[in-house]
């Protein structure tokens, strides 16, 4: 796919000048919904902490895993909150995949991600796409589209992931993941994924920093968080085995999956039920 500096499917009124976290999270993934200053700070925060591309990748193995788990638990309804660009083996496709009858819906205060989604699920009447910010949690909850695919009488997942650390702790992300915990039904879950810097010492610290900085510098704060803060957050929901681990920790495929030094990927991830 092409990498496009003006895509015609662009909102006019979006400035693509300044870089986009869904945009540069696509490139990192080998998409083509990029502009040159996306790529560019791309490069940049793999300059300054060449792993960031390998975490990428990891992320996107635990929302495969994840999706897997909860299909395998009888869960049909997704809402992926924060989702970014829909490229290639995600939410709908992989769920969709393992159950042709699961809806999703994609959830992004970006309007560029939102707009690439819309042709690429024109077609699919089990998923959509909607603006929204999950720190509004009635706007997506009731939301038109949401509501329109999802039954919040029966058990839904809520996946936020690599989303939660542009929330700052202003925003209270414990009470806003409160509200959204409220609105589901028993047996739902959700799922997390949060950088932390937790365990990152010496040179691995230095460049976690110096990431933080690039990324404040160009688009907005990060705030990474520790494990007992990000427990915080889910309080309500129960952990599933293995609980609140590294990402290469959960439930792998193998042990090469989880390589020798886990803690190195700096991102926690957790399956969470609501009893």
């Amino acid at each position: 796919m092409p990498m496009l500096d003006r895509p015609g499917w662009a909102p006019k009124q979006i400035d693509l000048s300044r870089p986009s976290a869904a945009r540069v999270y696509d490139y990192l993934l080998g998409g083509g919904c990029n502009t040159a200053v996306d790529r560019e700070l791309a490069k940049r925060l793999v300059d300054a902490m060449p792993q960031v591309r390998d975490t990428v990748w990891l992320n996107r193995k635990f929302l495969r895993r994840v999706v897997a788990f909860l299909v395998g638990q009888g869960i049909t309804q997704f809402l992926d909150i924060g989702s970014g660009i829909p490229s290639v083996g995600n939410v709908h496709q992989l769920a969709q995949g393992l159950d042709p009858e699961c809806r999703v819906v994609y959830v992004d205060n970006d309007p560029i991600a939102v707009a690439y989604a819309e042709p690429l699920l024109r077609d699919n009447k089990l998923a959509t796409a909607v603006l929204a910010d999950f720190r509004s949690p009635a706007q997506v909850l009731h939301a038109p589209e949401v509501r329109a695919l999802i039954d919040f009488d029966r058990p839904v997942a809520v996946l936020t992931l690599m989303m939660m650390h542009f929330v700052p702790d202003a925003a209270d992300p414990a009470r806003l993941m409160g509200r959204y915990r409220d609105a589901l039904a028993p047996g739902s879950y959700v799922a997390l994924s949060h950088p932390s810097f937790t365990g990152a010492e010496g040179e691995l610290l230095a460049d976690a920093q110096a990431i933080g900085a690039i990324v404040e510098d160009t688009m907005e704060p990060l705030y990474p968080r520790t494990a007992h803060e990000l427990l915080r957050i889910i309080a309500g929901f129960d952990p599933v085995p293995p609980g609140l681990v590294h990402l290469p920790l959960w439930r792998p495929d193998s042990a090469a999956d989880v390589g020798r030094h886990p803690e190195s990927s700096l991102v926690y991830g957790v399956v969470a039920t609501k009893p």
